[in-house]
């Protein structure tokens, strides 16, 4: 179900570019997201992983504890139009809150959820991979590990600088450096509407 958050991610809002440091992400960021988003947040989450809602939408699983994940279509997707395809992949482990989690331990899960998604949209959908935009966000709207994947000729929000980041990108970067994502800084967009913002402004690390 739509929350209020997710509504207002769609009304015209104020938004500003954040960066986030190693730091900051231990001192602000986390603990904000491990008080604020998790527990009861996420529970609907839980409750597609375990088939209690939404299981007839269910476009594709792999249930292995580890590598598995459900995917199914977005919320913003009618499924009318193979051309506006918008479905998510929500892995099934439950310690991956966002991008800043993923380590070289992760990079089987990764790879399965793009050679798997990719494969299950082109059998049932007849969309090849490479019309395919799969991507995480940072920041993302919920905080358990999900995927998105979006026609090439769909232009879906949230797919530009400074809140998209490439599947295969990211398996190249955590490839090149396992820990990349705990070391990087990271550049973002947030709403001054949203909790984390204000979090950011009470610490001082707003940019002048």
């Amino acid at each position: 179900p739509a929350t209020e958050k997710h509504i207002n991610k769609y009304l015209q809002e104020d938004v500003r570019i954040l960066r986030e440091t190693p730091q900051t992400y231990t001192n602000v960021t986390k603990p904000y997201v491990e008080r604020e988003e998790l527990g009861d947040k996420i529970k609907w989450v839980y409750n597609v992983l375990e088939r209690k809602k939404e299981a007839e939408r269910i476009i594709f699983e792999d249930l292995d504890p580890e590598s598995g994940f459900i995917l199914v279509p977005d919320m913003k997707w009618d499924q009318g139009s193979v051309g506006s395809l918008y479905c998510l992949a929500i892995v099934m482990r439950r310690d991956l809150p966002s991008l800043r989690a993923l380590t070289a331990e992760h990079l089987p899960l990764l790879k399965n959820v793009y050679d798997k998604g990719c494969k299950a949209l082109s059998e049932k959908y007849g969309i090849q991979r490479d019309k395919l935009r799969v991507y995480l966000h940072y920041q993302p709207t919920f905080y358990h590990l999900h995927v998105h994947f979006t026609n090439l000729d769909f232009e879906a929000a949230g797919t530009g600088i400074g809140k998209a980041h490439a599947l295969l990108d990211v398996i190249d970067n955590i490839e090149l450096k396992g820990d990349y994502y705990q070391c990087n800084t990271m550049t973002f967009n947030l709403r001054t509407t949203l909790g984390l913002y204000k979090e950011f402004d009470q610490a001082g690390l707003l940019q002048s």
